[in-house]
């Protein structure tokens, strides 16, 4: 983080890092020296206080054989690539297995300097409904970590499949609907036929859960109790 004026912020950012499994906060010339005792760090105070400060962006990312610029596309001209979030996180996500990557996020107010640019291989932005905004700081690192952390093949998953109702259990219910509109008037005696029809095509149209078939029985057989 380079030249952070707020110090909420740098722990913002430490509090995400800690969830989503980062470990090497590196800051930059920060506006407060007192960053560290950032309220906002919220269960990652040892990793805030464990932060790096370096004099120079050139010093912080000495080590990394990667370093990617963050910034919103505003008004600037740029002179570097530019990608999406999605793609640009997939490519750090590679280069991390074999060497180390700097992430460089710039002031709230100015972002990333030209010369801060200047040590970058590439920027990366998160898409927004007007390219010309900015995030939040604190938002824009909890955004960035979780695109990295995110594990793609949960995006494929399918949760755990729940069985539906047999044929059997939705007649049940059907039966038991049936006798209470019977017994409540609901059902016209010269139409009857059309609604049972209706009724039973409605009770499959719910798709109801085996789990629910209990309780959806007892509620009915209760209301039974009560009409007789």
């Amino acid at each position: 983080m380079v030249s952070t004026r707020n110090p909420l912020n740098i722990g913002a950012a430490a509090r995400a890092m800690a969830n989503f499994g980062f470990a090497r906060l590196r800051v930059v010339n920060p506006y407060d020296v007192a960053f560290r005792e950032a309220r906002s760090a919220v269960g990652a105070a040892p990793l805030l206080q464990a932060a790096t400060e370096f004099a120079t962006v050139a010093e912080a990312v000495a080590d990394c054989t990667l370093v990617v610029g963050t910034t919103s596309i505003g008004h600037r001209e740029l002179q570097h690539p530019i990608r999406r979030l999605e793609y640009g996180s997939k490519l750090i996500h590679r280069r991390l297995a074999d060497a180390p990557v700097a992430l460089l996020f710039g002031s709230e107010k100015f972002g990333l300097s030209n010369e801060d640019l200047s040590h970058c291989h590439w920027l990366m932005r998160i898409p927004t409904t007007d390219p010309g905004l900015s995030m939040n700081l604190g938002q824009a690192v909890a955004l960035c970590l979780y695109e990295l952390a995110r594990d793609p093949a949960a995006v494929e998953s399918r949760p755990e499949s729940i069985r539906a109702a047999s044929a059997g259990e939705n007649e049940q219910i059907t039966l038991k609907l049936l006798e209470a509109l019977r017994l409540s008037g609901y059902i016209n005696p010269v139409i009857a036929d059309s609604t049972e029809a209706k009724v039973r095509r409605l009770v499959r149209r719910l798709d109801i859960r085996a789990r629910d078939v209990p309780v959806l029985l007892g509620m009915l057989r209760q209301i039974l109790w009560k009409l007789r």
